[in-house]
């Protein structure tokens, strides 16, 4: 897959961005080369290759370090909600944008 010119400036008023055309053409070259690394490790034939959770499990054991899950922050929903102009039910009311 590789990007037109046109594709640069199509992402780049989406993006709001402002290209010079030297910005363009070095950010076509730079976006098609990322393009072509993944094409090319697309076509690396990974049958039977177990996904790893780590890339260092291939060389040692490792056992990943989790955190507890435990609260460890109160519940301060109506302190925080205090400044709002509307809340409800303890959910904060904005007016509707999208009719």
């Amino acid at each position: 897959m590789a990007l037109t010119p046109q594709d640069i400036g199509r992402i780049a008023h989406l993006a709001r961005l402002e290209l010079s055309p030297q910005e363009s053409e070095r950010m076509l070259t730079r976006l098609n080369g990322f393009f072509d690394i993944v094409e090319q490790m697309r076509s690396v034939d990974t049958t039977g290759i177990e996904p790893l959770a780590h890339p260092v499990a291939v060389v040692q054991d490792i056992a990943l370090r989790l955190r507890a899950d435990v609260v460890s922050e109160s519940n301060q929903r109506q302190a925080n909600q205090r400044s709002a102009p509307a809340v409800e039910n303890g959910l904060f009311l904005v007016p509707k944008v999208i009719e």
